[in-house]
């Protein structure tokens, strides 16, 4: 077993045993939801940034869009958690279809600015709009509903080891596709064109369909990282289509390390866990973890595993 497998099968063990360390470490089952839920979310940002090479502050808008999918799903149609996830995943999705035809010719800060532009009129309608999504005061009388396989049914709303492991299950399958893409040839056309997008386009490769695919793919997985949020908050607001939210997802990413697979998982980890120790600590704990991310940015540059695996070589 090379250095490789060993730290996948670690990370492994640590996401499956979670409920029961977190607990005895003065955590809470929640929190561990929390991090793989926001984890998952990171990951697929990092599939557009760290691996593409495209930088979007705007990842907000389709994590809200899928809470808010899962939620108006459940409270005004059918009382379904599969079937709320679906319909919180596929709005996502389509949303980053459209938007992403319109801004995908964009370059740089412009791509950066237009994506926080649109999840902000997301941000704007959900604010707005309070007769349908509550507005300021979020999507309430709401809950995740039990999940019935005919020959098993499965309480996620009383039992958050229950809840944990559904969203345990999706995140493995996320990151299952995602890897499965990164190391496919269009995986290694998405680092060509991050590496060098001029001379990618002189090979003859369609570099605008590969990034337009890649932001669709990579909101789509943000998307049902927002089903999952609002399903373990029970509970929705206009705050999940922020772009304070966006950056969160970008802080997760850089902290771990960008260009790593598993570095968001680990930044995911440090700054949920870090937030809500410091959050009961003091009021100003925004100022502590802008702190530790100028730290980290400016010491680590790679990031907490690419600090580990120079180590590790070393």
């Amino acid at each position: 077993m090379n250095g490789r497998q060993a730290a996948n099968g670690a990370i492994w063990i640590a996401l499956l045993t979670m409920p029961w360390w977190m607990n005895a470490l003065g955590g809470y089952t929640e929190l561990g939801t929390q991090v793989v839920v926001l984890a998952l979310t990171a990951m697929a940002l990092n599939f557009l940034l760290g691996f593409t090479g495209v930088l979007s502050f705007g990842h907000a808008a389709y994590f809200g869009l899928g809470a808010y999918g899962v939620g108006l799903t459940i409270r005004y149609l059918v009382p379904s958690t599969p079937l709320g996830i679906l319909v919180g995943v596929a709005v996502g999705t389509v949303a980053a279809a459209v938007i992403g035809a319109l801004i995908i010719r964009l370059r740089g800060v412009y791509f950066a600015m237009v994506t926080i532009a649109f999840a902000q009129v997301f941000y704007f309608i959900a604010f707005r709009w309070n007769k349908v999504t509550g507005g300021d005061d979020g999507l309430i009388s709401w809950t995740r509903q039990p999940l019935d396989l005919g020959f098993a049914r499965i309480d996620i709303l009383h039992n958050a080891i229950a809840f944990y492991y559904l969203v345990l299950v999706l995140f493995a399958l996320a990151a299952a596709i995602m890897a499965l893409l990164l190391r496919s040839p269009f995986g290694r056309t998405l680092l060509a064109i991050r590496e060098n997008e001029r001379r990618a386009r002189f090979l003859g490769i369609p570099v605008e369909l590969h990034m337009w695919l890649s932001f669709v793919i990579s909101c789509l997985f943000a998307s049902l990282g927002g089903t999952l949020y609002a399903l373990l908050n029970n509970f929705v607001d206009p705050r999940a289509l922020h772009w304070n939210m966006s950056g969160n997802f970008v802080i997760m990413a850089v902290l771990g390390g960008m260009r790593s697979f598993w570095g968001p998982l680990i930044g995911a980890a440090i700054f949920v866990v870090l937030q809500d120790y410091v959050s009961s600590m003091t009021e100003n704990w925004q100022s502590f973890l802008g702190l530790f991310f100028v730290l980290v940015v400016l010491f680590f540059p790679r990031g907490v595993l690419g600090v580990l695996r120079r180590r590790a070589v070393s």
